[in-house]
């Protein structure tokens, strides 16, 4: 029997704390956006600044720009960071509680994010270290608030309404995306207009003069005002309670659970204090006791397959989300002025431009579809067919690509783009945050969900580097065409498996969820109709029969 403070939440109203709860969890995926959206027109900025001598032996596109080396660094060392940051998050979430080191990861995101502006020295390699090191401890704060926050979103939803409420703790990214272009634009506007006239000059022998020594600033501006919403947030994240599950299955405190909920939420104490006796009853004691470990056979056979299928599904979105997000400056590069001709805050804002376009006409309506509709058609079925249309949107963006990297392409190849991006929002991006916090028990919910991510932020560091291979200058690189068909084909891979493998958890409450279904034993099978496993079993008992 379920502990009537659990069962409380699963059916309460949509209440206001619910709306509160989304915006404090939010800030951490808003803190991811920003900063990813924003660190390729940084290190646009850098490269003017740092490396703005003017060799003529070597293509115009390439004057002012970072090393290769330096700038996948500069991308990668914060998925690292995020690598680190789910996993000891997620496991310190189920081993000392939520709410206890919800704190810590907004604090690393936010000293992380004021960091990156800063720099211990004046010279450029240490400019380099000094943003390496802040951006790998804004990537753990960033890693650690993934399982955490989507944990106890989840926790302390109903389950009419939880993937709404988690997609909306997600679809906080929408916003780190458009505020990131926005606050460049805009940053980049200011010291435009007041920096001197002479020093924006179109570049010549005198390179270093065409770079006005402010616009240093402008780029650690742009980083730092990343952590203005995640610390107004924190004051509210230490005031939340402990979720309910963790207090109850965790701490087997079911009368502090009560209490805890009916602080924040419109549940009377009254209609739950039945559990406070029934929590010394020896079955319900039992019942709520860790009956297996983490490290088990048991653990494995009830959940290693779920396991197994989440991680693979944020493996596969986050290899082609991200390299996407690097594809963008490419998808443009044919619509904006070149770089030789222009200052370094026109040639940010034009990219700043792009980005922000994308966000208001595919990123942010793909996730207020998936708020929507996520409740009504199903994690499961909105994945697929997320999957399904990416590839079908990639493999046509091949066939009409135009030239190779950097080429002017035409209206079609921008909404397929943009049309791309709208089904990895709607569809697995947001999917496979949503799965891994609904399906696990509550002793170990944060710790898989953590263990997803990180597969995913791999992945991620996996399309970043294959990207950055691909999109060299022949003969080293791949060709355009040939890199979009690789990421449709990921796409479809991403389809079979979630098609087959990934269990629906709509409707469903977080205990119904973790529970053992009859073909659970038996690894990747659990997929076929029971109508099928029963005709199966009449043939082999007719063919037994005749035998006779």
């Amino acid at each position: 029997m379920a502990l009537k403070v659990l069962s409380a939440l699963d059916v309460a109203k949509t209440q206001y704390y619910h709306f509160k709860a989304i915006i404090i969890a939010g800030m951490g995926l808003f803190t991811d956006s920003y900063d990813l959206f924003c660190i390729p027109l940084i290190m646009r900025m850098i490269g003017r600044i740092y490396y703005p001598k003017v060799d003529k032996t070597v293509d115009p596109k390439k004057w002012f720009e970072v090393p290769t080396v330096i700038a996948s660094t500069m991308f990668c060392v914060a998925l690292m960071g995020a690598v680190i940051g789910q996993l000891v998050f997620g496991r310190l979430g189920d081993r000392v509680g939520r709410r206890r080191v919800y704190g810590v990861s907004l604090i690393m995101m936010v000293v992380g994010s004021i960091g990156c502006g800063l720099s211990l020295s004046s010279l450029t390699s240490m400019v380099f270290v000094s943003l390496g090191f802040f951006r790998f401890l804004l990537g753990m704060g960033i890693g650690g608030d993934y399982p955490l926050s989507a944990t106890i979103m989840a926790e302390f939803a109903n389950k009419r309404t939880r993937g709404a409420f988690i997609a909306g703790v997600f679809s906080m990214q929408g916003l780190g995306i458009l505020l990131s272009s926005l606050v460049s634009m805009i940053v980049c506007s200011i010291f435009e207009a007041s920096a001197n006239k002479h020093n924006l000059e179109k570049p010549s022998e005198l390179a270093p003069l065409h770079v006005p020594p402010e616009s240093d600033l402008a780029w650690r501006l742009i980083l730092m005002i990343g952590a203005i919403p995640a610390s107004m947030t924190y004051y509210w994240r230490m005031q939340m309670p402990e979720t309910a599950r963790f207090t109850a299955f965790v701490e087997n405190n079911a009368l502090q659970a009560a209490k805890d909920i009916g602080k924040v939420m419109n549940v009377p104490l009254s209609t739950i204090q039945e559990d406070v006796e029934m929590i010394h009853t020896p079955n319900t004691r039992s019942a709520l006791s860790n009956t297996y470990p983490f490290f088990s056979r048991e653990f494995l056979r009830r959940h290693g397959r779920d396991l197994i299928a989440a991680s693979i599904n944020w493996l596969l979105i986050d290899i082609v989300f991200y390299s996407l997000n690097l594809f963008q400056y490419h998808a443009f590069r044919g619509l904006m002025k070149s770089k030789i001709n222009i200052n370094l805050y026109q040639d940010a804002m034009q990219i700043a431009k792009y980005q922000a376009l994308i966000a208001i006409c595919a990123t942010i309506p793909g996730y207020i579809v998936t708020v929507y509709m996520i409740d009504h058609v199903g994690r499961v079925k909105i994945q697929a067919a997320g999957f399904f249309f990416m590839a079908i949107s990639l493999f046509t963006i091949a066939k009409v690509n135009k030239g190779d990297w950097g080429a002017n392409q035409g209206p079609v190849f921008i909404i397929l783009y943009g049309l791309t991006f709208f089904f990895s929002n709607f569809g697995p991006n947001t999917t496979t945050f949503i799965v891994p916090a609904e399906l696990f028990p509550a002793r170990f919910r944060a710790t898989c969900h953590g263990i997803s991510g990180a597969v995913g932020k791999l992945g991620a560091i996996i399309g970043l580097i294959g990207f950055i291979l691909a999109s060299r200058e022949q003969p080293k690189g791949i060709e355009a065409s040939h890199t979009l068909m690789a990421m449709g084909g990921v796409c479809v891979l991403g389809f079979f498996v979630t098609y087959f493998f990934t269990r629906e958890t709509m409707g469903r409450s977080l205990e119904e969820n973790e529970n053992v279904d009859e073909l659970t034993g038996v690894w990747f099978v659990r997929f076929w109709p029971h109508k099928v496993w029963d005709k199966r079993n009449e043939v082999n008992t007719g063919e037994r029969m005749s035998l006779y």
